[in-house]
């Protein structure tokens, strides 16, 4: 599954290839990876709007409209394909974004378990998956005295802990991994047993991690 290094790369692409293009029509070939509003209307609301700037929340994206927010979450396998004319559909190809330049973007998701979410401007805050989301892992907001107390607190072994992105947002499998052998710190150890030592070294190194993933472009393993 696409952590948030690879969804910050994902994000940068997009920014590079589609910032103030405008959509013309929409294709939805796949009506089950439309979450909200109803298929009809998502592609009548989409009619258009233009893409005035990408964020990202942990591991989900944020295309932000000229009315409207688009909520956008990979899961295992969504990836985005741009064309800069009109691309050839294959049988992964769910949703179809055609541009008034005549470029598309196609996302194609082999196990279909990606969703999309149409909310209005600025609201993508009360979607209810993020909503739920932790810290993003970044040292201004990823506080260890917030960190530790949670830890503390907690009956969890600590990478189920660090993988259910209420303490900090964005690790996955890979990354966790990563953090707990950067930190000397066993997968199957309480949480609330780790020492003061312990927790300023895993701190660090989710931090440390995570910005060295994005800087690299994230981890591709092609299945």
């Amino acid at each position: 599954m696409p952590e948030l290094p690879e969804v910050e790369t994902v994000r940068r692409g997009l920014e590079k290839l589609i910032l103030n293009k405008t959509i013309k029509e929409m294709e939805i070939r796949w009506p089950r990876i439309i979450e909200s509003p109803e298929v009809p209307i998502f592609a009548a609301m989409l009619k258009g709007q233009q893409f005035q700037a990408f964020d990202r929340r942990g591991k989900f994206l944020i295309f932000k409209l000229t009315d409207y927010d688009l909520i956008s979450h990979l899961r295992m396998e969504g990836k985005y394909e741009f064309f800069e004319k009109e691309g050839v559909p294959d049988k992964h190809t769910h949703v179809i974004f055609q541009f008034t330049d005549g470029s598309e973007l196609h996302y194609r998701d082999v196990r279909k378990f990606g969703r999309m979410t149409l909310v209005e401007k600025d609201q993508s805050s009360t979607y209810k998956g993020i909503m739920q989301l932790g810290p993003e892992p970044l040292p201004e907001l990823f506080l260890l005295t917030d960190f530790t107390r949670d830890l503390k607190k907690s009956k969890k072994a600590i990478k189920p802990m660090l993988l259910d992105q209420k303490l900090v947002t964005g690790l996955g499998n890979i990354y966790v991994d990563e953090a707990l052998w950067e930190a000397k710190i066993h997968p199957e150890q309480s949480a609330a047993t780790l020492n003061e030592a312990e927790i300023n070294l895993l701190h660090r190194a989710i931090i440390d991690v995570l910005a060295r993933a994005v800087e690299a472009g994230g981890t591709t393993i092609r299945t």
